[in-house]
């Protein structure tokens, strides 16, 4: 099987452990689109046998996350699997809800973030959570990302809680998001929880559980209802038919008057790949 799968992982759960157990379910070559940490849950997307081609096409997509901002206490890895570093008292003014919305909507548009030091980031060939386990400083540049949509979803006073979904770019940071959230609100914070809701078009919605996948490992039925084939990535890419297609497929430029981007290729209505068109000339991209 070639395609793709969104998992919705678990709690406590690492990006490769499913990968792992993915790849004994199909016996293919298995990879992801980006980690999510142990701590948080939510949509993994899953590149199957050929699929693992897509994975430079679904890099750049934005995210929805679900994510809970615990108030008066600060961690040294900034979510709830690090020590605290840091306890302060919680003013109940803090949990007005128009001054929350207020604080959030600042963080809509372009940020600047500087990296959790507990972050996979390479710096000078050495990940920051190598510096930072063995208690070395290291200068961390901040990183532009944007927050497109933030939104208030609850708020616990009793737990010193603070519950948002935000729709945000491609390396966006949402520790250091709620670190400088609770900074904005005069108070210091961690992240307790966070759910990746959507990556690009893929949704918890439509997602499966591992366990769910393991059950169903030979119930061809479930597998392909659940499996996104690659034709489907590309559908809303226009149709090129080709009728010489062994030019195309050894790499031939092919001369063909449209705009110049990425489209559909088909030979008698088979799905062939992709290819991309640029200055009229198309090239192969994708072939399956």
């Amino acid at each position: 099987m070639d395609g793709i799968i969104v998992i919705n992982k678990p709690i406590g759960c690492t990006s490769y452990n499913i990968v792992y157990r993915v790849k004994k379910i199909f016996k293919e070559k298995v990879g992801h689109t980006g980690t999510l940490d142990p701590l948080a849950t939510g949509v993994l997307p899953i590149l199957i046998g050929k699929g693992t081609k897509l994975s430079n096409y679904l890099m750049e997509h934005d995210k929805e996350y679900i994510a809970t901002l615990k108030l008066g206490k600060k961690t040294d890895t900034l979510d709830a699997e690090g020590e605290v570093i840091e306890e302060r008292e919680v003013d109940d003014n803090i949990f007005n809800k128009d001054k929350i919305d207020e604080v959030l909507n600042k963080f809509i548009g372009k940020i600047e973030q500087i990296p959790p030091l507990y972050s996979a980031i390479k710096v000078n060939g050495k990940k920051l959570y190598e510096y930072a386990r063995n208690g070395q400083n290291v200068e961390v540049k901040p990183r532009q990302v944007e927050i497109y949509k933030i939104n208030l979803l609850n708020i616990d006073k009793e737990q010193k809680e603070i519950k948002f979904k935000v729709n945000c770019s491609k390396g966006t940071y949402i520790r250091t998001l709620c670190l400088d959230i609770a900074e904005k609100l005069g108070s210091i914070g961690y992240m307790s929880s966070l759910q990746r809701t959507r990556v690009g078009r893929f949704k918890i919605e439509n997602s499966v559980t591992i366990d769910e996948l393991e059950k169903n490992e030979q119930n061809n039925e479930f597998l392909n209802k659940n499996l996104i084939s690659i034709e489907e990535i590309f559908i809303d890419k226009e149709i090129i038919n080709l009728d010489d297609t062994k030019s195309f497929l050894n790499g031939v430029k092919i001369k063909i008057k449209k705009e110049d981007g990425i489209y559909r290729i088909y030979n008698n209505n088979n799905f062939m790949g992709t290819g991309i068109i640029k200055n009229n000339l198309l090239k192969r991209d994708l072939v399956i």
